[in-house]
Protein backbone atom coordinates (compact mmCIF):
# COMPACT_ATOMS: atom_id res chain seq x y z
CA UNK A 1 0.00 0.00 0.00
CA UNK A 2 1.25 3.60 -0.78
CA UNK A 3 0.85 6.07 1.07
CA UNK A 4 1.46 10.16 -0.27
CA UNK A 5 2.55 12.89 2.07
CA UNK A 6 2.42 16.27 0.68
CA UNK A 7 4.11 19.30 2.02
CA UNK A 8 3.03 22.67 0.63
CA UNK A 9 5.47 25.65 1.01
CA UNK A 10 8.19 25.24 2.95
CA UNK A 11 11.25 26.15 2.50
CA UNK A 12 14.30 23.21 1.52
CA UNK A 13 18.13 23.96 1.94
CA UNK A 14 20.28 22.90 0.15
CA UNK A 15 24.22 22.38 1.20
CA UNK A 16 26.50 22.71 -1.65
CA UNK A 17 29.84 21.70 -1.00
CA UNK A 18 32.45 23.84 -3.27
CA UNK A 19 35.01 21.62 -4.52
CA UNK A 20 37.54 24.58 -5.09
CA UNK A 21 38.09 26.09 -1.35
CA UNK A 22 37.25 25.65 1.91
CA UNK A 23 33.96 28.07 1.90
CA UNK A 24 30.74 26.52 2.01
CA UNK A 25 27.16 27.95 0.12
CA UNK A 26 24.17 27.63 2.04
CA UNK A 27 21.49 28.02 -0.89
CA UNK A 28 17.88 28.32 -0.06
CA UNK A 29 15.49 27.41 -2.32
CA UNK A 30 11.29 27.98 -1.70
CA UNK A 31 9.68 24.55 -2.90
CA UNK A 32 6.12 24.22 -3.34
CA UNK A 33 3.97 21.30 -3.61
CA UNK A 34 6.43 18.71 -2.73
CA UNK A 35 5.14 14.97 -3.07
CA UNK A 36 7.00 12.71 -1.21
CA UNK A 37 5.88 8.55 -1.75
CA UNK A 38 6.26 5.76 0.69
CA UNK A 39 5.97 2.87 -0.19
CA UNK A 40 4.62 -0.23 1.63
CA UNK A 41 4.00 -2.67 -0.37
CA UNK A 42 6.45 -4.45 1.56
CA UNK A 43 5.22 -4.37 4.75
CA UNK A 44 5.17 -7.40 6.93
CA UNK A 45 1.81 -8.41 9.04
CA UNK A 46 1.90 -10.56 11.92
CA UNK A 47 0.06 -12.85 11.94
CA UNK A 48 -2.20 -14.15 14.72
CA UNK A 49 -3.70 -16.97 16.95
CA UNK A 50 -7.05 -16.88 18.15
CA UNK A 51 -8.08 -19.77 20.81
CA UNK A 52 -11.83 -21.01 21.32
CA UNK A 53 -13.34 -22.78 23.77
CA UNK A 54 -16.88 -24.53 23.95
CA UNK A 55 -18.75 -26.04 27.16
CA UNK A 56 -21.78 -27.88 26.54
CA UNK A 57 -23.56 -31.48 26.19
CA UNK A 58 -24.02 -33.84 23.39
CA UNK A 59 -25.56 -30.51 21.24
CA UNK A 60 -21.54 -29.19 21.39
CA UNK A 61 -19.87 -32.32 21.34
CA UNK A 62 -21.43 -33.20 18.21
CA UNK A 63 -23.52 -37.08 18.86
CA UNK A 64 -24.23 -38.58 15.50
CA UNK A 65 -22.76 -36.03 13.31
CA UNK A 66 -19.05 -36.06 12.36
CA UNK A 67 -16.25 -34.21 14.16
CA UNK A 68 -16.01 -31.66 11.76
CA UNK A 69 -19.49 -31.00 11.42
CA UNK A 70 -20.64 -30.11 14.93
CA UNK A 71 -21.08 -26.63 15.35
CA UNK A 72 -17.53 -25.69 17.31
CA UNK A 73 -15.62 -26.83 14.40
CA UNK A 74 -18.17 -25.47 11.72
CA UNK A 75 -17.47 -22.08 13.25
CA UNK A 76 -13.83 -22.32 13.55
CA UNK A 77 -13.55 -23.21 9.81
CA UNK A 78 -15.80 -20.16 8.75
CA UNK A 79 -13.81 -18.17 11.74
CA UNK A 80 -10.65 -19.14 9.69
CA UNK A 81 -12.74 -18.44 6.03
CA UNK A 82 -13.39 -14.90 7.63
CA UNK A 83 -9.83 -14.17 8.60
CA UNK A 84 -6.44 -14.01 7.51
CA UNK A 85 -4.97 -16.80 6.05
CA UNK A 86 -1.88 -15.78 8.25
CA UNK A 87 -4.06 -15.84 11.27
CA UNK A 88 -4.41 -19.36 13.22
CA UNK A 89 -7.59 -20.64 15.06
CA UNK A 90 -7.13 -23.41 18.24
CA UNK A 91 -10.05 -25.15 19.10
CA UNK A 92 -10.80 -26.58 22.83
CA UNK A 93 -14.47 -28.38 23.34
CA UNK A 94 -15.17 -29.76 26.96
CA UNK A 95 -18.26 -31.50 26.37
CA UNK A 96 -19.51 -35.12 26.41
CA UNK A 97 -23.33 -36.90 25.83
CA UNK A 98 -25.41 -36.86 28.90
CA UNK A 99 -23.38 -33.93 30.90
CA UNK A 100 -25.58 -31.60 33.03
CA UNK A 101 -24.66 -28.64 34.18
CA UNK A 102 -22.86 -29.87 37.90
CA UNK A 103 -21.14 -32.87 35.23
CA UNK A 104 -19.50 -29.69 32.76
CA UNK A 105 -19.06 -27.55 35.96
CA UNK A 106 -16.70 -29.97 37.47
CA UNK A 107 -15.17 -31.35 34.28
CA UNK A 108 -13.87 -27.68 34.35
CA UNK A 109 -12.78 -28.28 37.25
CA UNK A 110 -10.36 -31.27 36.69
CA UNK A 111 -9.25 -29.89 33.11
CA UNK A 112 -8.60 -26.72 34.77
CA UNK A 113 -7.98 -24.87 31.56
CA UNK A 114 -6.13 -21.28 31.10
CA UNK A 115 -7.37 -18.45 31.17
CA UNK A 116 -6.51 -17.33 27.63
CA UNK A 117 -10.02 -18.16 25.05
CA UNK A 118 -10.47 -14.88 22.63
CA UNK A 119 -14.04 -16.55 22.59
CA UNK A 120 -16.03 -19.03 24.78
CA UNK A 121 -19.46 -20.54 24.19
CA UNK A 122 -21.89 -22.11 26.48
CA UNK A 123 -24.47 -24.80 25.88
CA UNK A 124 -26.29 -26.48 28.65
CA UNK A 125 -28.62 -27.37 30.63
CA UNK A 126 -30.93 -30.34 28.08
CA UNK A 127 -29.85 -32.98 30.48
CA UNK A 128 -31.13 -31.30 33.46
CA UNK A 129 -34.50 -31.30 32.32
CA UNK A 130 -34.32 -34.90 30.53
CA UNK A 131 -33.16 -36.34 34.06
CA UNK A 132 -35.81 -34.77 35.76
CA UNK A 133 -33.45 -32.36 38.37
CA UNK A 134 -34.56 -29.60 40.25
CA UNK A 135 -35.27 -26.56 38.17
CA UNK A 136 -33.39 -24.90 41.30
CA UNK A 137 -30.33 -26.70 40.44
CA UNK A 138 -29.97 -24.91 36.92
CA UNK A 139 -31.02 -21.72 38.52
CA UNK A 140 -28.14 -22.04 40.76
CA UNK A 141 -25.27 -23.62 38.43
CA UNK A 142 -25.89 -22.11 35.71
CA UNK A 143 -25.11 -18.74 36.45
CA UNK A 144 -21.71 -20.27 38.31
CA UNK A 145 -21.20 -21.63 34.55
CA UNK A 146 -21.42 -18.21 32.76
CA UNK A 147 -19.17 -17.01 35.80
CA UNK A 148 -16.67 -19.89 34.43
CA UNK A 149 -16.49 -19.10 31.07
CA UNK A 150 -16.04 -15.10 31.66
CA UNK A 151 -12.97 -16.14 33.64
CA UNK A 152 -11.93 -18.53 30.96
CA UNK A 153 -12.42 -15.87 28.12
CA UNK A 154 -9.66 -13.13 29.64
CA UNK A 155 -11.90 -12.56 32.17
CA UNK A 156 -14.05 -10.19 29.52
CA UNK A 157 -17.71 -10.93 29.22
CA UNK A 158 -17.37 -9.50 25.55
CA UNK A 159 -15.61 -12.61 24.78
CA UNK A 160 -18.97 -15.43 25.86
CA UNK A 161 -21.66 -16.33 23.70
CA UNK A 162 -24.68 -18.43 25.37
CA UNK A 163 -26.69 -20.39 23.22
CA UNK A 164 -30.31 -21.94 23.45
CA UNK A 165 -31.34 -25.45 24.16
CA UNK A 166 -32.93 -27.52 21.33
CA UNK A 167 -36.12 -28.46 21.79
CA UNK A 168 -35.79 -32.53 21.11
CA UNK A 169 -39.69 -32.44 21.33
CA UNK A 170 -39.41 -31.83 17.31
CA UNK A 171 -37.62 -35.48 16.57
CA UNK A 172 -38.94 -38.78 16.04
CA UNK A 173 -37.09 -39.61 19.81
CA UNK A 174 -39.48 -36.76 21.53
CA UNK A 175 -42.61 -37.71 20.00
CA UNK A 176 -41.98 -40.96 21.18
CA UNK A 177 -42.66 -39.06 24.70
CA UNK A 178 -45.95 -39.50 26.39
CA UNK A 179 -46.20 -35.37 26.63
CA UNK A 180 -44.22 -33.30 23.79
CA UNK A 181 -45.43 -30.17 25.36
CA UNK A 182 -44.07 -30.59 28.66
CA UNK A 183 -40.79 -31.18 26.97
CA UNK A 184 -40.90 -27.82 25.02
CA UNK A 185 -42.94 -26.13 28.27
CA UNK A 186 -40.01 -26.95 30.32
CA UNK A 187 -37.27 -26.03 27.58
CA UNK A 188 -38.96 -22.70 27.55
CA UNK A 189 -38.36 -22.77 30.94
CA UNK A 190 -34.72 -23.25 30.47
CA UNK A 191 -34.26 -20.38 28.38
CA UNK A 192 -36.01 -17.91 29.18
CA UNK A 193 -34.13 -18.05 32.78
CA UNK A 194 -31.12 -18.17 30.59
CA UNK A 195 -31.29 -15.26 28.49
CA UNK A 196 -32.87 -13.34 31.34
CA UNK A 197 -29.71 -13.90 33.25
CA UNK A 198 -27.36 -12.90 30.67
CA UNK A 199 -29.47 -9.99 29.73
CA UNK A 200 -29.25 -8.48 33.12
CA UNK A 201 -25.51 -9.22 32.84
CA UNK A 202 -24.97 -7.99 29.21
CA UNK A 203 -23.67 -11.42 27.73
CA UNK A 204 -24.18 -12.34 24.34
CA UNK A 205 -27.39 -15.01 24.42
CA UNK A 206 -28.28 -16.31 21.04
CA UNK A 207 -31.31 -18.18 20.01
CA UNK A 208 -31.00 -21.59 18.09
CA UNK A 209 -34.12 -23.11 19.41
CA UNK A 210 -36.78 -22.09 16.99
CA UNK A 211 -34.96 -24.06 14.36
CA UNK A 212 -34.82 -27.24 16.08
CA UNK A 213 -38.74 -27.19 15.94
CA UNK A 214 -38.42 -26.94 12.34
CA UNK A 215 -37.13 -30.93 12.84
CA UNK A 216 -40.27 -32.36 12.07
CA UNK A 217 -41.20 -30.55 8.75
CA UNK A 218 -37.55 -30.58 7.63
CA UNK A 219 -36.20 -34.24 8.75
CA UNK A 220 -32.59 -33.54 7.00
CA UNK A 221 -32.54 -30.94 10.45
CA UNK A 222 -32.08 -34.34 12.79
CA UNK A 223 -29.28 -36.60 13.17
CA UNK A 224 -29.49 -40.17 12.16
CA UNK A 225 -30.02 -41.06 15.79
CA UNK A 226 -33.62 -39.41 15.58
CA UNK A 227 -32.68 -37.33 18.16
CA UNK A 228 -29.60 -34.51 17.87
CA UNK A 229 -29.41 -31.63 15.54
CA UNK A 230 -27.59 -33.16 11.65
CA UNK A 231 -24.90 -31.66 10.38
CA UNK A 232 -27.23 -29.09 8.62
CA UNK A 233 -29.02 -27.98 11.71
CA UNK A 234 -25.35 -27.19 13.03
CA UNK A 235 -24.55 -25.17 9.66
CA UNK A 236 -28.07 -22.68 10.63
CA UNK A 237 -26.81 -22.49 14.23
CA UNK A 238 -23.38 -21.15 12.87
CA UNK A 239 -25.10 -18.79 10.76
CA UNK A 240 -26.40 -17.00 13.59
CA UNK A 241 -23.77 -17.28 15.72
CA UNK A 242 -20.41 -16.40 13.33
CA UNK A 243 -21.69 -12.35 12.61
CA UNK A 244 -21.11 -12.20 16.36
CA UNK A 245 -18.31 -14.20 17.08
CA UNK A 246 -16.37 -12.57 14.16
CA UNK A 247 -17.33 -9.03 15.75
CA UNK A 248 -16.33 -10.36 19.08
CA UNK A 249 -12.89 -11.77 17.86
CA UNK A 250 -12.04 -8.54 16.11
Amino acid sequence: MKQLLKTIGFSLLLFVVCCNNDDITLLEEDVEDVEIIIDNDDEITTPNTYNILALGDSYTIGESVCDTCRFPEQLKSQLISAFSDQDNFNLNIIAQTGWTTTNLNNAIITENPENNYDLVTLLIGVNNQYQVKPFSLYETEFPSLVSKAIQLAKNDKDNVIVVSIPDYAYTPFGQNSSNTQTITQQINAYNTFAQNYCNQQNITFINITDITRQGLNNPNLVASDGLHPSALAYTMFVQRLLPIAVEKIE
